[in-house]
């Protein structure tokens, strides 16, 4: 438990010295020792890249890239909370981390808040997105967004109040913004406490983003006719968003950039016949090879754009319909873009599962913006009451109609029958009256107000994100990895859906730590899984990683892994 380092730790902390390099020693059966074959793929998508560019450390024991490590290797131990870091024993993590211990719990949290000050982590998180979309332009072509909430249930603020659809409530929450590539990996974040809605945060912020960020590419020729909206035109690249981005005039705007546009037909019709209905073999992002019976038409849109209609039918008959804005590319391409949609929503329900992406960081608020637009209060109680006078209203009408005279109703029951749907259609009329005295003064009433106007019991405070911006994009870069060594490991696997959990497995398993200091190697021999199929993977994993020839930061020392024999 204690500090062994001690010379170290005296050179450090009262001489000054630079933090001193990682020192390993042969020791047997580390916990958690197999996060270090994941150490090649961290390193490869970016893991220390910038990372001394844009943050610094006070001169200490620990150095940068071992905090960095660190965090990536908790986040791949399922370690969901730096708290979780007190109940693991500190020289057993410090043994692959190259030093005596790893930080307490109180250290590390003090690190995370100095390299998450003043808006480091969002530069380094745009230069990483930059880096990763360089290196794979193929993956740049199509952009899933979608918002996901985070639900709060804290007292330190009162949040405003979102629909969480996992729940079927309205919570307190705040909602980020993802942008992921087909296959899921995600490549940033925009954080909202108050959420302006999709479409406003795609125009505003992530298109603007993307067309500086992304490489310069467009889908198919280049026309005579390319600044034409009546003839179709080659696209930089495509958004795909769920019906709550669904906006002609947005797809219209969008079309003027060469933005492509991919959403759910909000207002469909009616169904098409079934003799439209073709089959067609669809390739998807996986690579399997399924059938679809699609259908197209042209649609002129209210925004006047034409536009694609593709509609998918299902065994059952229901009607799946479709608008994109997309001429290049066939029915078939289209319709498996839209349906990869869910890889975004595997990637939320995985990272919330295993990474625990909804839990904060920290506790600490911060003051919003005063320029910040909230929904006004007083709209909000009034169109409330509105909302229920209307279903009141409703429900008479149903009740006025439910009320039928029987054709061998005896005649003294016929004024009855009269007074009381005389009755009920007055009162109908009396709420309707109150019902366009109340649009009324609704319409008097501003939506929208800014955060300084609210009234002081209704004014609220937003979360910190420094701290979890800094700990997401670390998460973001565990799952690029993990997601990186599952390509490999499905190679020799006959099960590919159980790719992860075996990785989960490798994550958690113990192993021998050989250092070599002639040869200057550092040999990790991995402990044996559950049976003999998983170690043939990992033995394959094993050449894969060493073919990389990584060294551990900050040393010369070539990482070697083996499965022990």
């Amino acid at each position: 438990m204690g500090a062994t380092d001690i010379l170290g730790r005296l050179a450090t902390s009262i001489f000054q010295w630079e933090a001193l390099a990682p020192v390993f020693y042969c020791c047997h059966d580390v916990p958690n020792g197999g996060v270090l074959l994941a150490l090649p793929a961290l390193l490869a998508v970016g893991l220390l890249a910038h990372a001394e560019k844009h943050f610094q450390l006070p001169r200490g024991f620990y150095r940068l890239d071992t905090i960095f490590l660190l965090l990536a290797f908790m986040a791949l131990a399922r370690l969901k909370t730096i708290e979780d870091l007190r109940y693991c024993p500190p020289g057993e993590w410090g043994k692959f981390l190259g030093v005596d211990r790893a930080p307490e719990v109180k250290t590390l949290r003090e690190k995370v808040s100095l390299l998450a000050d003043e808006g480091k982590p969002q530069a380094w998180a745009a230069e990483l997105c930059r880096d990763w979309m360089s290196a794979e332009p193929d993956s740049t072509g199509i952009f899933y967004v979608d918002g996901h909430v985070r639900v709060y249930s804290g007292t330190q603020t009162e949040l405003p109040r979102h629909y969480v659809s996992r729940q079927k409530l309205c919570l307190r929450a705040t909602v980020d913004y993802w942008v992921n590539a087909m296959d899921g990996r995600p490549f940033f974040v925009v954080n909202k406490a108050v959420d302006p809605g999709l479409l406003q945060v795609l125009e505003e912020e992530i298109v603007p983003r993307l067309e500086s960020e992304i490489p310069v590419q467009l889908s198919g020729p280049e026309t005579l006719f390319a600044d034409s909206e009546a003839v179709p035109c080659p696209h930089r690249f495509t958004l795909v968003f769920d019906r709550e981005g669904y906006s002609p005039g947005f797809m219209r705007r969008m079309r003027k950039k060469r933005i492509a546009c991919l959403t759910y037909n909000k207002f469909p019709g009616d169904d098409w016949p079934e003799e439209e209905f073709q089959t067609h073999r669809v390739t998807l992002q996986a690579g399997n090879v399924i059938e679809m019976r699609l259908a197209e038409r042209g649609v002129y849109l209210s925004s006047k754009i034409w536009a694609r209609e593709i509609r998918k039918i299902r065994k059952s008959g229901q009607q799946t319909s479709i608008l994109a804005t997309d001429f290049t590319n066939d029915c078939g391409a289209v319709a498996a873009a839209m349906f990869a949609r869910w890889s975004q929503e595997n990637l939320f329900k995985y990272m919330r599962q295993h990474y625990n992406l909804d839990r904060l960081i920290d506790y600490s608020t911060e003051e919003i913006s005063a320029t910040t637009k909230v929904i006004n209060p007083q709209y909000r109680e009034l169109d409330g009451e509105i909302r229920k006078a209307a279903g009141k209203i409703n429900r008479k009408r149903k009740e006025f109609g439910a009320i039928m005279l029987n054709e061998t109703i005896e005649p003294c029951l016929v004024e009855a029958y009269q007074q009381k749907k005389a009755a009920i259609q007055e009162e109908i009329g009396t709420l309707e009256k109150e019902l366009e005295e109340q649009k009324a003064c609704r319409s008097a009433i501003p939506k929208h107000v800014t955060t300084a106007e609210l009234p002081a019991e209704e004014r609220f405070r937003q979360l910190a994100t420094a701290s979890k911006y800094f700990v997401d994009t670390i998460k973001m870069i565990a799952y690029r990895a993990e997601t990186a060594m599952l390509g490999i490991v499905k190679e020799k696997m006959s099960r590919q859906d159980d790719g992860r959990a075996l990785l989960r497995a490798i994550y958690a398993a113990e192993a021998d730590i050989v250092p070599d200091k002639a040869a200057g190697t550092l040999t990790v021999r991995l402990h044996h899984l559950a049976n003999r199929m998983s170690g043939e993977t990992v033995r394959h994993l094993c050449e894969e990683l060493n073919a990389t020839r990584t060294h551990f930061p900050g040393t010369e020392i070539r990482l070697i892994y083996e499965l022990v024999s």
